[in-house]
């Protein structure tokens, strides 16, 4: 009686096994179906969205402890659907070249050293350079540090843009009631480039209102407003976005712009917090150039990771 007992609940256990990643591969493969009127849960799940590959070796550990072949076996679909997923982000798109090289930080606001963090970003050598998050203090730091590698510079609120190339028509993109985002036009040796650099609006994970996003949002809509309004065929988009390529929160300024990380990256280039990595919300965006290459950059004082990539116009 015993052993049929215990044969009866390993059979139940394998069944609920089973079900439970079939569960798992559905809410994967129909992310962009999860509701948002509540609390944003499905920007929530579709900003950790790579992540769900753990459950994928939870459920299997889990089969092989219950001794069930029929869950082992259906673990089979949601490791499936994050292969097809995410399978191309496990490999280096990157090939050599380019012509544009872009950096983007999010300097941190409370960066206690942004002297070495000038420095670090300095030495990157990039021909665009994007700061987000800087204080009017800071902000004269780095304009004296990076002075001798960028004899062009604009600084509006608390976005900066360092250039090699000279910056025309510099101004400030009205996404929240104070400057978070700037354009300027950069005239490199092959063509004029429409430069925009953004910081969107906070979110938080409340334990009863959810992820609150919806400043962000607002201001995600009045960034595509502005990219949908932009006349150059060649415009690249950087900064800090709080949220992930996959947030269809974003998608009105995601679906007009490609990736650089997602098409030349290697891996996924997760960019915050800086000591340990579980997200993207830094980026470098484009329309109308070829992303080459992109990679982040060792850590500096603050909590983001900085992002860069070289283009081809």
């Amino acid at each position: 009686m015993t052993t049929g007992r215990r044969t009866t609940g390993i059979r139940r256990d394998g069944v609920l096994l089973a079900a439970t990643a079939l569960l798992c591969a559905a809410l994967m493969a129909l992310h962009g179906q999860i509701p948002n009127t509540i609390g944003h849960l499905g920007s929530l799940f579709q900003t950790l969205l790579p992540w769900t590959g753990l459950s994928v070796l939870v459920l299997l550990v889990a089969a092989a402890l219950r001794r069930s072949r029929l869950a082992a076996a259906a673990v089979l679909a949601p490791a499936a659907v994050w292969v097809t997923l995410f399978g191309g982000m496990l490999t280096d798109k990157g090939s050599a070249g380019g012509d544009l090289t872009v950096v983007s930080h999010n300097v941190d606001e409370g960066n206690t050293d942004p002297v070495g963090t000038a420095r670090g970003l300095a030495a990157a050598d990039a021909d665009l350079l994007a700061l987000e998050e800087l204080s009017q203090e800071a902000a004269d730091v780095y304009r004296r540090e990076l002075a001798p590698g960028y004899p062009h510079h604009a600084v509006i609120g608390g976005v900066g843009l360092w250039s090699k190339y000279p910056l025309k028509d510099v101004a400030a993109v009205p996404i929240m009631p104070w400057t978070r985002a700037i354009r300027a036009t950069a005239l490199t040796p092959k063509g004029s480039v429409a430069v925009y650099a953004a910081h969107l609006a906070s979110v938080r994970v409340h334990p009863v209102a959810g992820f609150t996003a919806g400043r962000r949002d607002e201001a995600a809509r009045k960034l595509a407003a502005a990219l949908r309004a932009e006349r150059s065929p060649r415009v690249v988009v950087v900064g800090d976005f709080n949220g992930t390529f996959q947030d269809r929160a974003l998608a009105p300024v995601t679906s007009r712009l490609r990736s650089a990380q997602r098409e030349a990256g290697d891996g996924f280039g997760f960019s915050w917090p800086a000591a340990f990595p579980v997200v993207r919300i830094d980026d470098i965006l484009v329309r109308g150039m070829e992303p080459v290459s992109s990679w982040n950059l060792p850590a500096t004082g603050s909590d983001h990771l900085p992002v860069a990539a070289s283009l081809r116009l």
